[in-house]
């Protein structure tokens, strides 16, 4: 039996042009909120609902629009205020059957509080970008939004406006918000966000096609909101066959009697929610927000997975500068990145924040094995490469394949050569340092002690421990996978010959 909540919502959507198929059932429950499930076999290509545009909550949309535009309220800025605009008219509202639904906020870090992010998120890849995150939204509400509180005219109720209102509306839009068209941008997507997400299993496409209205569409996707503006990405392209098929009868089950695509293409006033592979009786069906590691879901949507493969670790330039400053001269680590960079390479970021990727198998970046073995070249073999790269000014980039300069091989991006070659002894010890020196930023308690930790901890009752324990550990995990990459290649400098260190290798990376 449906929840009032949702019963409510149906209600609404049917008010406002939804449409969906009988074969979809909604499910609400205490532990894990709305799921969409299938009552009968759901076939590729069934548009399983439709959405009218002018039903979806946006800046063009809402009430707010004259305000957002006259304020130059761009992005997912204005979609904040147009959320907390409609809040504020409670039942006037004509999302409020839509907004009923919705929590308050959503169980992002953003709205953690900032002892919450520094106690849960210490040494994860997202405890620095959350800090930041709360202060830019915190600047971009007092910039923009808290002057309209004073404006007469407009009469708003300040407690609807606030900064926590604020930073609950921002949760939404990066839990919940698709990308819509060109004129109307992001925005809240009613029906089209019940559906849960599995990364890498999609079951349902998101698809809007462009409008054709191009009456005051002229943004250019700017936006002032600093902290979530790569959020944009999560919408999923229109690339499913737009010549699907209608829903068909399965069984005993009898579909909705939805037009197909191919029926309403060019009907740009509706989005559609369409199959992209056969989903079997009684089973969930997904949507997918893009193929995501745990850091990055949880930033937008609050959860993690278990064992994600999309999980990777970064180890900042900072930190291998530090390694290299225990060991050699500040004069040496700049002399040596500086020859890096001459060569053609650079780290992931920008020179303000630089940083090197380990995958979630353990694999470092080439770059960093490059940097590494530059970085511990013996003085000759380094003046000798500096001369070359004076003279001839070679860089990786000139080549396809490899580079060979003084005995020395840099493999260019393009290169299949594998990284074992880049592995003598010096440059395994130097990951294995780099990999201490990552895992030291978690704390003093060990993964033995977080995977405990996690086996004592409630989903339900504690969802943020649960949640960057998750992340913790499977950022740990890689830190291991790191160690015993760097591991085999010491045990084969010590034991093999270089040619069957190639050969073993090469089979290795094929």
């Amino acid at each position: 039996m449906a929840s009032r909540r949702l019963r409510t919502l149906k209600r609404w959507m049917k008010s406002k042009g939804f449409q969906w198929s009988d074969a979809l059932e909604f499910v609400d429950t205490p532990e894990e909120g709305i799921a969409v499930r299938a009552l009968c076999e759901l076939k590729e290509g069934d548009v399983v609902a439709k959405m009218p545009k002018e039903a979806c909550l946006t800046t063009k949309t809402s009430g707010a629009r004259e305000i957002i535009e006259e304020a130059g309220l761009d992005g997912h800025l204005g979609l904040a205020f147009a959320i907390m605009y409609e809040r504020s008219l409670g039942g006037d509202s004509p999302w409020n059957g839509y907004l009923q639904l919705l929590p308050y906020q959503e169980s992002v870090p953003i709205v953690w509080t900032l002892n919450e992010v520094n106690e849960l998120l210490c040494g994860t890849e997202l405890h620095q970008t959350v800090q930041e995150d709360k202060a830019l939204i915190y600047e971009d509400w007092k910039e923009n939004i808290l002057p309209l509180l004073d404006l007469a005219p407009l009469k708003l109720n300040p407690k609807f406006f606030a900064i926590e209102q604020y930073f609950a509306a921002k949760s939404l839009i990066s839990s919940r918000s698709f990308e819509i068209d060109d004129y109307h941008g992001s925005g809240m997507v009613p029906l089209a966000d019940l559906f849960n997400h599995k990364t890498g299993a999609e079951d349902v496409h998101f698809t809007a096609m462009s409008s054709n209205d191009d009456s005051d569409s002229d943004d250019d996707d700017s936006t002032n909101d600093g902290a979530l503006n790569e959020e944009v990405a999560f919408t999923q392209s229109s690339s499913v066959d737009m010549t699907a098929s209608n829903i068909a009868n399965a069984g005993n089950c009898t579909a909705s009697d939805l037009e197909s695509s191919s029926d309403s293409e060019g009907d740009t006033s509706m989005l559609e929610m369409i199959m992209i592979k056969d989903v079997s009786s009684g089973t969930e069906v997904f949507n997918t927000y893009g193929l995501l590691g745990n850091a990055a879901l949880l930033h937008r949507y609050g959860f993690t997975e278990q064992d994600n493969s999309y999980d990777i670790v970064n180890i900042d330039m900072e930190l291998v500068l530090q390694w290299c400053s225990s060991t050699f001269s500040d004069r040496h680590s700049r002399a040596r990145v500086a020859l890096w960079r001459r060569l053609g390479y650079s780290a992931c970021g920008n020179q303000n924040s630089e940083y090197f990727e380990i995958s979630f198998d353990g694999e470092p970046q080439i770059e960093l094995l490059i940097l590494l073995h530059i970085m511990l070249l013996p003085d000759n073999a380094y003046q000798k490469l500096d001369l070359s790269v004076s003279v001839t000014g070679n860089s990786h980039e000139s080549n396809v394949g490899t580079t060979l300069l003084n005995g020395y091989i840099f493999p260019n991006k393009a290169s299949n050569m594998s990284k074992k070659s880049l592995l003598p002894k010096n440059t395994c010890d130097a990951l294995m340092s780099l990999a201490d020196m990552r895992e030291s930023l978690y704390g003093l308690n060990s993964i033995e002690d977080d995977m405990e930790a996690l086996e004592r901890c409630s989903l339900v009752r504690e969802r943020k421990v649960f949640h960057s324990l998750m992340l913790r550990i499977n950022e740990r995990k890689i830190l291991e996978k790191l160690r015993k990459y760097a591991s085999p290649a010491v045990e084969m400098n010590k034991h093999s010959s270089p040619r069957k260190k190639l050969k073993r290798t090469t089979k290795k990376t094929s």
